[in-house]
């Protein structure tokens, strides 16, 4: 038998645990499901300084913090992966898991994104044993050595930095010739004496003995020169994919697969609504993830006192 909530939130990032607390705050039963650790991104964050309130938070304690702020309100957390969502004529959304069925009027969607894949040679081959996407989580194996960073944004360079506290030299390689992170990421950046970058360049294949990566084959496209780049490490940031498999079939996508949705958080399905990085936007924070987040748990009791006030006339 199915478990009924009035809102249902898939995703426990920023975006998602804000809207559980305003929904519940209201007095709604919620559920937030997600397949991982409460948090999202934030937990492969070092350090976030842009977070009103908080000068400097480690991540994955600015992601405890909302977490216990988002249960303050009797909403409950559970685990779960989502196979697939349903939704009847009569707007009923039926949510189903690897082990449970939900059945929720209002359903918030907070997925999220994941990042980019190069698709290289040697990629998947050296997952976990030299190939990173998240220096937080792996930087400490790379103590005195030297590492590659893959790509010019934010993220990319935010991480550069924080390796650059433990490693020997980062090795930033980008596609471009100018980054494209926020200038006081890349002042800091040039300023650092152990980050070195590499431009108008390409990584063509990861290498290693077997066992773990020992270099980068890289491409230089104004010289068409390719050569390898001794790294005991890569880390790749070269953008986002939004998380949307299981809402595909919804319509509520564009030819990418971000979700689209007005001010109020509203997907082209009624009583649908979707926030933070999940959505077609062209800032992705944690800041403004909790502002989505916060307008979708309104607008979910907006819309079932709407559904109360269409039953009683």
């Amino acid at each position: 038998m199915a478990k009924q909530y009035d809102v249902i939130i898939i995703g426990a990032g920023p975006g998602g645990m804000t809207a559980a607390l305003y929904a519940s705050r209201a007095n709604l039963s919620v559920l937030i499901l997600d397949r991982g650790v409460y948090g999202g991104q934030m937990n492969n964050t070092a350090e976030v300084e842009n977070y009103p309130g908080f000068k400097s938070i480690l991540g994955p304690d600015l992601a405890k913090k909302m977490y216990d702020s988002a249960l303050q309100f009797d909403a409950q957390y559970a685990y779960g992966t989502v196979q697939s969502i349903d939704v009847s004529d009569e707007g009923l959304k039926t949510i189903r898991t690897d082990s449970d069925v939900f059945e929720t009027n209002a359903l918030i969607i907070a997925t999220g994104s994941q990042y980019k894949k190069l698709g290289i040679p040697g990629e998947e081959k050296y997952s976990g044993r030299g190939v990173s996407y998240c220096a937080v989580c792996d930087g400490a194996f790379f103590r005195d050595r030297d590492v590659a960073v893959v790509g010019g944004g934010d993220s990319a360079i935010e991480e550069g930095s924080y390796l650059a506290q433990m490693v020997k030299n980062v090795n930033v390689i980008h596609r471009r010739d100018q980054l494209r992170a926020q200038k006081i990421l890349q002042e800091r950046a040039f300023q650092n004496s152990k980050i070195n970058f590499t431009w108008n360049t390409i990584v063509i294949q990861i290498e290693g003995d077997g066992q773990k990566v020992t270099g980068v084959k890289i491409h230089n496209k104004k010289t068409g020169v390719d050569e390898v780049m001794p790294v005991s490490g890569v880390f790749i940031y070269i953008g986002l994919l939004p998380m949307t498999e299981t809402v595909t079939h919804l319509g509520i996508t564009d030819e990418q697969g971000w979700i689209i949705t007005n001010d109020k958080m509203e997907t082209s399905v009624p009583g649908i609504f979707a926030v933070g990085d999940v959505r077609k936007k062209d800032l992705r924070q944690i800041a403004t993830a909790v502002g989505d987040g916060s307008v979708a748990g309104q607008e979910a009791f907006n819309y079932l006192e709407s559904l109360k006030d269409i039953q009683r006339s």
